[in-house]
């Protein structure tokens, strides 16, 4: 409610109140996200799966966690960016591990490898407007 406006006005229903009793419900002044165009979520799940390759999960974490409810297409793939990226930092934490037995030394830069290469698969594929799934993937989060 703005300044001026009196209460009860037709901007003041929340999904949920009584005009819709099965939907969610939200705090009082929290505005409903609104649907991405599909331009906006090609281009923004392109930019997820790139900024997995610089800064590993945080990229795909923080885009699931604030864009997951702005369409179907954009949750998918930051879903599966996130999925793919935690799986990724988990073999690096194993092959530093392994360094210790010298073996470490040689899967680290394949890791890095393939990180890049399956990333700029997805984000070609977003970018698109296609789904990717990333192969050698644990999935954490499920649909």
């Amino acid at each position: 409610m703005s300044y001026g406006q009196q209460p009860g006005g037709p901007y003041d229903q929340q999904p949920g109140g009584p005009a819709n009793p099965g939907g969610p419900q939200y705090p009082q002044g929290y505005q409903v996200p609104q649907p991405m165009s599909p331009e906006d979520q090609r281009l923004w799940a392109t930019l997820t799966h790139v900024g997995g390759i610089f800064f590993n999960f945080l990229v795909p974490l923080i885009a699931y966690l604030v864009l997951r409810d702005r369409g179907s297409f954009i949750k998918e793939h930051t879903r599966t960016a996130l999925n793919f990226h935690i799986t990724a930092a988990i073999a690096y934490i194993v092959s530093g591990l392994l360094c210790i037995v010298l073996i470490g030394f040689v899967l680290l830069p394949i890791i890095g490898v393939l990180v890049i290469v399956f990333a700029i698969m997805a984000a070609i594929a977003a970018n698109r407007g296609d789904l990717y799934k990333y192969p050698l993937t644990i999935e954490f989060i499920k649909n």
